[in-house]
């Protein structure tokens, strides 16, 4: 399967909902990413982490070609531009 397209199992929901950014210092994808999550998990009181590539080995191997990555709850979202829209109905908002 293409690694554009792989997507990550879905982890055990623990009731409290997790959004992960995958980035790296000195993308502006990652940071216009960055902006929506803020915003996005502010609103609705969604948890979220932010994750770099550049100093994490495995992530780096799994999610160069895509960043930025967006995880809900350990499952891949998107990748490259974050929808707000499709972002905040993923989390039921």
């Amino acid at each position: 399967m293409s690694p554009l397209l792989r997507r990550k199992k879905k982890e055990p929901a623990s009731g409290e909902r997790v959004v992960t950014l995958i980035g790296k210092p000195g993308c502006h994808l990652c940071d216009d990413a960055r902006v929506v999550v803020e915003g996005v998990c502010g609103e609705l009181g969604v948890r979220w982490e932010e994750r770099d590539i550049s100093v994490d080995a495995e992530l780096h191997r799994e999610y160069w070609e895509q960043i930025p990555v967006v995880l809900v709850d350990g499952e891949q979202h998107t990748f490259w531009k974050v929808d707000a829209g499709r972002l905040r109905r993923e989390l039921g908002g």
